[in-house]
């Protein structure tokens, strides 16, 4: 295989890897994206080369998760190439991914894009599970396409942050262990729970965050307890959440803004389970705009770190975060 060098054109399967490309200085290689690569805003005037078969932003939580359940079923079509644009794209490489059938085009839509083009492009495909993933990803696509330089101050850059959280909660929660927190001015030591945190990435019905997520928590200084670094995202049932009883729940549905988030809220309103829920009773759910910075493996999910820390220690934790990137929601 050739690595394709700097004037390459490519054609990018993914948000993130959209993102990544504009951070190394790689846009003006794009040809083509996804209907999802909406950032940087310049991203929106590339070529639109695939795009969902339905359109989510009219459908509610559950009738989205109807509909690809259906899809995937029948073996029809989660996302559609548009040949044409497709083929004017001319890729010498696509960037895709190996991580989730739904988030984004995958094994099909490859396969079905060297039938169209009549030639085989070079493939990246990424397939992060954690922080540390994304952060190889970046060096795996810098390196592919000739920026490996660029890549490695990038990288730089976001281990430096995720070091920054963690020297944070260290010293200001003296965080110990996965379960506990030691604080110690003297040698008698205090034993002080972490916050228990269930972080949603879907309402109706209920998933529980997997992949990078439970790291994020793990190094935010809470305890993720239904689901462990790496693992995919699963289905649980509020009966799971009531045992584990966290101490703050966060709302990330995949894709969605904290408006849309507020939107799907409502179908808990009636949900005497829910309401049980001594987060819920004591306002500690929380809504964060997942489609910019939890949903998406990419440089920005290194600021959902940083929100999480701030939701899970906000009088401990200070850093920075962008205006209007989570919010306290309660139920009326």
């Amino acid at each position: 295989m050739t690595t394709p060098k700097g004037d390459s054109r490519i054609v990018s399967f993914l948000p993130s890897s959209t993102e990544i490309l504009y951070e190394i200085g790689a846009g003006d290689q794009i040809t083509g994206v996804t209907h999802e690569c909406n950032y940087p805003d310049i991203a929106t005037n590339k070529p639109r080369v695939i795009k969902s078969s339905f359109d989510a932003t009219k459908m509610t939580s559950k009738e989205i998760d109807d509909k690809i359940g259906s899809l995937m079923k029948s073996g029809e079509d989660i996302y559609i190439i548009d040949d044409q644009k497709l083929k004017e794209s001319k890729p010498d490489l696509i960037i895709a991914q190996g991580v989730c059938e739904v988030c984004a085009p995958f094994t099909k839509e490859i396969e079905r894009s060297k039938s169209i083009l009549g030639y085989k492009p070079d493939l990246l495909v990424l397939d992060p599970h954690d922080l540390d993933d994304i952060l190889v990803s970046i060096i795996q696509i810098a390196d592919r396409i000739g920026r490996l330089e660029e890549g490695h101050r990038l990288v730089d850059s976001l281990q430096n942050r995720i070091d920054n959280v963690k020297r944070i909660v260290e010293a200001k929660t003296g965080a110990a262990d996965n379960n506990t927190h030691v604080s110690s001015d003297s040698d008698d030591k205090i034993n002080i729970a972490k916050p228990r945190i269930v972080c949603l990435e879907w309402i109706e019905p209920f998933f529980i965050a997997g992949h990078w997520v439970p790291q994020m928590v793990d190094i935010a200084g809470g305890v993720n307890g239904l689901n462990t670094p790496r693992q995919r995202s699963r289905r649980i049932s509020i009966e799971e959440v009531i045992e584990f009883n966290p101490d703050k729940i966060v709302l990330m549905p995949c894709g969605f803004d904290i408006d849309r988030t507020l939107r799907e809220m409502k179908v808990l309103q009636n949900n005497d389970k829910w309401k049980s829920l001594a987060a819920v009773k004591s306002n500690e759910v929380y809504a964060v705009n997942a489609n910019a910075y939890f949903s998406k493996p990419g440089p920005r999910t290194i600021t959902g770190l940083e929100i999480l820390a701030k939701i899970l220690h906000p009088d401990e934790v200070d850093i920075k975060v962008p205006d209007n990137s989570f919010r306290r929601v309660t139920l009326n």
